[in-house]
C-alpha cells in the first residue's frame, strides 16, 4: 500500500535537494570527526613522547589539552549540525510538507 502524499514528497525536487544536502553535510562532519578522533588515537599510539611532554613546571602534559580539544571539537560540530538542521533543513522540510499537502 502506498500513500500518495509520500510519493509526492519523494518526487519533489526540494526533497531531493534536502536529502542530498543533509547527507553531504552529515558525512562531511562525520569524516571530520573521524579524522580528529583517530588522529588523536594515532598520536597516542605513535608519538607518546610528544604527548608526555609537561606543560610548564606543572604535572599537566600536552596530551591533556589536546584530548580536551577533541571533546570540544565534538561539541562544536554537533552544535553546528543542530543549528543548520533547526534552521535550513527544518525550513525546507516545512516547505516540502506544505507543498505536498495542497
Amino acid at each position: 500500500m502506498s500513500d500518495p502524499v509520500v510519493e509526492r514528497i519523494q518526487r519533489d525536487p526540494k526533497y531531493l535537494q534536502l536529502t542530498r544536502t543533509r547527507n553531504r553535510f552529515g558525512w562531511t562532519l562525520a569524516i571530520l570527526m573521524l579524522v580528529v578522533y583517530y588522529g588523536y588515537i594515532a598520536l597516542i599510539a605513535f608519538d607518546k613522547e610528544f604527548l608526555a611532554q609537561p606543560m610548564g613546571s606543572g604535572v599537566t602534559t600536552i596530551g591533556i589539552p589536546i584530548g580536551m580539544a577533541v571533546i570540544v571539537f565534538t561539541i562544536v560540530i554537533t552544535g553546528i549540525y543542530v543549528r543548520r538542521a533547526n534552521g535550513e533543513f527544518d525550513a525546507l522540510t516545512r516547505e516540502i510538507l506544505k507543498d505536498a499537502t495542497k
